[in-house]
């Protein structure tokens, strides 16, 4: 949770999402990111990696910090593929090429008016993600930079 990446999207959670809100995190590596809405409200979680390994040890930390075990997911797969509704909070702590291309289908998981937060963006990289969420209906919220990585928050208006 210290690499600038991680920390980033924490501090977006905390400023955007709501209690009660659902949360998806594609990528979910670690699941530190799921930890973190939990802690800060949300009710319905879902993380999904390509990594088993990964998924497991996210679910480890979910019960490590005594997470309700009703309120959380976990899925192996590739992206949102495999995902099925839709969420008012998602994140994707991923590398910038993973995130240009989620960005063509992650609208289909967002409620209206959803936050979606992504990150593992090299700073020079941020334009090109930004221009590309405009084009797909999203208000950029806030940019945050950080030892050369940028954290985008968008709000879809879809």
């Amino acid at each position: 949770g210290t690499h600038p990446t991680t920390a980033m999207c924490v501090r977006q959670i905390e400023t955007y999402l709501e209690p009660g809100n659902s949360f998806l995190d594609v990528g979910t590596g670690s699941g530190i990111l799921m930890l973190a809405a939990a802690k800060m409200g949300a009710n319905r979680l879902l993380g999904i990696d390509n990594d088993e390994i990964a998924v497991g040890i996210a679910r480890e930390n979910m019960q490590l910090n005594l997470v309700n075990p009703e309120t959380y997911q976990f899925h192996t797969g590739h992206l949102a593929e495999s995902v099925g509704g839709r969420f008012e909070f998602i994140t994707a702590n991923i590398l910038f090429d993973v995130v240009m291309e989620l960005l063509d289908t992650v609208h289909h998981h967002l409620t209206k008016n959803g936050i979606f937060v992504c990150s593992g963006i090299i700073q020079r990289n941020a334009e090109a993600v930004t221009d590309k969420m405009t084009r797909k209906g999203y208000d950029t919220l806030e940019v945050l930079i950080q030892e050369e990585w940028a954290c985008i928050a968008g709000r879809y208006g879809g």
